[in-house]
């Protein structure tokens, strides 16, 4: 039996979308995490960090999301390691993203003015002093708006999920459709949530650009 599109329906993809948020949060952490290490690695003094560290971040730019889904949620049960879809979308999803928190912040690193690092290293500051007292305070202000755009692309990625049976909010709304047979109504629905979600960490970006104004 066909039942109609209700408010009821529409409930239950709101609901769906605290798990996408659950996943962009995870998701984000655990790139940052990773994300980190890469960039402190790709300034690194010791050249074959950097070149093992330039090989990882290119090679999983290079791969899309979908296949590292597909490669941890079907590829480790072949190797005998069973994953739910939540474990196997926080895991690819972390990896993908950290390739790219990498960049984002070894760039960051990297704008500051080669003179401060020398300031540092005058006053006889180690690698780690430099980058706790000048360089990471300084840096942090150009490292903010294209984390908060990452983010808002993040919560756009995470509908991807759906292809490995994760329900959240995109796949909340194949299984809606499929009910309903609303396609139409359903992802308008699924479009309006998504776009209340990245809206306003997408003004907040550009507020942030404005009001950093890196370029000063």
């Amino acid at each position: 039996m066909i039942r109609t599109f209700s408010f009821i329906d529409v409930m239950y993809l709101v609901a769906a979308a605290r798990w996408t948020l659950a996943l962009t949060v995870t998701a984000f952490a655990g790139s940052a995490v990773l994300g980190l290490a890469l960039a402190l690695a790709r300034i690194a003094p010791v050249a074959p960090l950097r070149w093992i560290t330039a090989a990882y971040i290119h090679v999983v730019q290079g791969t899309p999301l979908l296949v590292w889904l597909f490669l941890i949620f079907f590829g480790l049960p072949l190797t005998g390691i069973s994953v739910n879809p939540w474990i196997a979308a926080a895991v690819a999803f972390s990896i993908y993203g950290s390739a790219f928190l990498g960049e984002i912040w070894r760039g960051a690193l990297i704008s500051i003015a080669r003179t401060q690092w020398e300031a540092g290293a005058s006053l006889g500051l180690s690698l780690y002093e430099q980058l706790r007292h000048v360089i990471v305070p300084q840096s942090i202000r150009v490292a903010i708006p294209p984390t908060v755009g990452f983010l808002v692309q993040l919560i756009k990625n995470t509908s991807l999920a759906a292809t490995i049976g994760f329900v959240e909010l995109t796949r909340e709304g194949q299984l809606t459709a499929a009910g309903t047979y609303k396609p139409f109504a359903v992802y308008i629905t699924v479009a309006a949530i998504y776009f209340a979600m990245c809206f306003p960490l997408t003004q907040w970006s550009r507020s942030l650009e404005r009001k950093l104004d890196v370029a000063r």
